[in-house]
């Protein structure tokens, strides 16, 4: 039933793409309204599915939980802070949609503002049942191999970009309107 629901949200938001409807909804983007073409089906989704993790409690609640500090590139700007779920990581290779591994948040003023999320799937995992490298509603996972600067084996990734804006594109791993410059440790 859910996958239903969810095939027929993604076709109503492809004939709405196709229409250039715009579907922000005012208020919607924490940085006021914008004049933009409706977004891809998954940042549709993203936004549906993440609308109650714009409250960190309830992210935490749902078994997500802050990892690896605040993560800054040399040059691109920012990932922001990760919430992960490792249930979510670690169920044998599974995407969905609807339940995306992590949360991205970034602090201002000692608050947790919801950025977007990444979905992220360990390479052995998914190799082991699938040809090809992953893709959700279109959009190509990035392969990111071993080492690197997160200690952690071969994965494949996808960032969304739901609820900030990011000039160099929306499924881009780095935000340059992001910052680590107000993180604390102790989130409130």
């Amino acid at each position: 039933m859910k996958i239903a629901r969810l095939v027929c949200f993604g076709m109503a938001m492809s004939s709405l793409m196709v229409q250039g409807v715009n579907t922000f909804a005012a208020g919607d983007d924490q940085h006021g309204d914008h004049d933009h073409p409706a977004p891809p089906a998954l940042v549709a989704v993203v936004r549906e599915v993440t609308r109650p993790f714009l409250d960190p409690a309830v992210a935490a609640s749902a078994g997500y939980g802050p990892l690896l500090g605040c993560i800054s590139g040399q040059q691109e700007g920012a990932m922001g802070l990760h919430f992960v779920n490792g249930g979510l990581v670690f169920d044998d290779g599974q995407l969905q949609p609807e339940q995306p591994e992590a949360l991205m948040y970034e602090m201002k003023g000692g608050r947790l503002q919801l950025l977007g999320v990444e979905y992220i799937v360990p390479a052995a995992a998914w190799d082991a049942h699938n040809p090809a490298p992953p893709a959700l509603l279109g959009q190509a996972f990035a392969f990111v191999d071993s080492p690197n600067r997160f200690g952690l084996d071969p994965f494949y990734e996808l960032h969304v970009w739901a609820w900030r804006e990011n000039p160099n594109g929306t499924f881009v791993d780095w935000n340059p309107r992001v910052s680590c410059d107000g993180f604390s440790e102790n989130p409130n």
